[in-house]
């Protein structure tokens, strides 16, 4: 099960302001499976990553958002941190790279704030997830079925609460991600 992943790339999509456990963590477990994983980021270089409100660590980008193929990846990891997805959902090309897996109907992992930059990508009508607390009225009102649990699955989206909840995040991220695309779904109009 150590290589479940091979030959897979996941996209993890992050700017400054991301928490950074939640990126950390979830790649670790991403390339223990076997995955290939590429940080894609609006900015070049590194990222600024957070520990709750105070600087953290600076992560490296593998790849710059303005050349960067959806269709080449296989899965999408969202990470959160209350900075990070709110300055994605500023930017067209984030929320364009993100509707290529919404209409794809490939794996989604989003967690804690995360979820965040799927309502600007329309990907959350119809879909019962979880995330940080606070976003549970801007996911009800975009049509997301919002509960407080450990781990949400819902055909290929897989969503969290906070970094208590990786492990089982990462477990469902891995499972969804070596299933693949999800057909049972219709396709984002």
């Amino acid at each position: 099960m150590a290589r479940e992943l091979s030959g897979k790339a996941v996209a993890v999509l992050a700017t400054d302001g991301v928490e950074q456990v939640e990126l950390t963590e979830p790649v670790k477990a991403l390339k223990a499976a076997g995955a290939t994983v590429h940080v894609v980021s609006p900015k070049d270089g590194s990222l600024q990553g957070w520990n709750h409100f105070d600087k953290a660590d600076m992560i490296p980008v593998d790849q710059a958002l303005e050349h960067a193929d959806p269709a080449a990846y296989a899965a999408l990891l969202l990470p959160g941190g209350v900075i990070n997805p709110d300055q994605l959902r500023l930017q067209p090309k984030a929320i364009a790279f993100i509707r290529h897996f919404v209409e794809q109907r490939k794996p989604i992992a989003a967690i804690c704030h995360g979820p965040w930059t799927l309502i600007d990508a329309g990907g959350v009508e119809g879909r019962k997830m979880t995330s940080w607390p606070s976003l549970q009225t801007d996911l009800r009102n975009a049509g997301a079925e919002w509960v407080d649990q450990e781990v949400v699955t819902d055909q290929g989206l897989v969503t969290s609460r906070k970094p208590d909840d990786i492990p089982a995040f990462s477990r469902k991220m891995i499972e969804e991600s070596r299933e693949g695309r999800h057909t049972g779904r219709q396709a984002a109009e």
